[in-house]
């Protein structure tokens, strides 16, 4: 079975006029090819200016050059007023109205492959709760030279070119971070829609080495709420239920310390939280479609054509 970034079954085609929110998923063969593009809107496809509310199931830079419109994220409306740079994380909805001639690039990637930089993460989210930058003079000249560094690197897809495409999108990350806000003309989200304090102390409960290893209803206890207000408060932000996340957090720990260290798979299993090294087999095999060791021997091969087309739509599950 082809793998994807998100668990089989979740999701529908993406497009609108079917039960529950469009939901786009990066699909990319697992464990060997690379969860990462970057092109123009063209080359990334249609779905990269979706005039339909939708969320992903991956990270979505956006660096805008040219164009007049606005981008709506979480009903919080944003005129261009290009450069202007987007990011989107997961499960945040958006979408993009009256634009014309839109122009710039757009840079998609799962939490995978942020192994070498885990806490760009967390960065990430924080810059999707901002979600939008005015760039001006030497920012925007930096920025510029940065995104077109990743597009030349991915392109090119030279030797060890894996390793400087996750630098340099550390270094997008880190500056984008240090950048001020500056969005007067933002139209502030309705109460309701905010994400909630519970689901962002949720989200950062799974970056400490404890809450990663915690159930659900451990983490509610934590938190101080009832296991059913957290999970409707996750899946109200994030459209993930609580034990989708947390999943979804072992497993990328795992495939970090499986890529990154000489541990054993049973050692690997104790550190993300499973007493039973063949349980932990078992749960790997079918968040990813490939076993701890087939994991860690293949990720090292690449396909001829690492490059994705476009935001593939999602498949129904077998």
């Amino acid at each position: 079975m082809r793998g994807t970034t998100v668990l089989p079954g979740e999701g529908n085609s993406g497009l609108p006029g079917e039960e529950g929110m469009p939901t786009h998923r990066l699909e990319v063969p697992m464990p060997n090819a690379l969860p990462f593009a970057i092109g123009t809107f063209d080359t990334i496809g249609p779905m990269s200016r979706a005039a339909f509310p939708h969320r992903h199931t991956f990270h979505e830079i956006v660096h805008v050059t040219g164009g007049t419109g606005r981008h709506v994220v979480d009903l919080a409306g944003f005129a261009l007023r290009p450069p202007n740079l987007f990011f989107i994380a997961p499960g945040q909805v958006h979408h993009w109205e009256n634009v014309t001639g839109l122009e710039g690039s757009v840079i998609l990637f799962t939490d995978d492959f942020l192994l070498d930089h885990p806490a760009d993460g967390h960065a990430l989210r924080g810059l999707g709760r901002r979600s939008w930058l005015e760039l001006r003079a030497e920012a925007a000249d930096a920025i510029s030279r940065l995104v077109a560094e990743l597009d030349g690197e991915y392109r090119a897809g030279a030797d060890g070119f894996q390793g400087v495409l996750r630098a340099l999108l550390h270094v997008l990350v880190v500056r984008a971070a240090r950048l001020p806000a500056h969005h007067p003309d933002a139209a502030p989200p309705a109460p309701h829609t905010r994400p909630g304090s519970v689901a962002a102390a949720f989200v950062a409960l799974l970056g400490t080495p404890e809450g990663s290893l915690w159930s659900v209803r451990e983490s509610a206890r934590h938190l101080g709420v009832s296991e059913s207000y957290l999970s409707e408060a996750v899946k109200t932000s994030t459209g993930r239920t609580p034990g989708e996340l947390i999943r979804q957090t072992r497993v990328h720990e795992a495939k970090r310390l499986l890529l990154r260290t000489e541990l054993s798979v049973r050692q690997v299993a104790g550190r993300v939280g499973f007493g039973d090294a063949a349980y932990f087999c078992r749960f790997f095999r079918r968040e990813t479609g490939a076993s701890p060791g087939d994991f860690r021997r293949g990720r090292g091969d690449i396909h001829h054509d690492h490059r994705l087309e476009s935001i593939a739509r999602a498949q129904p599950s077998a």
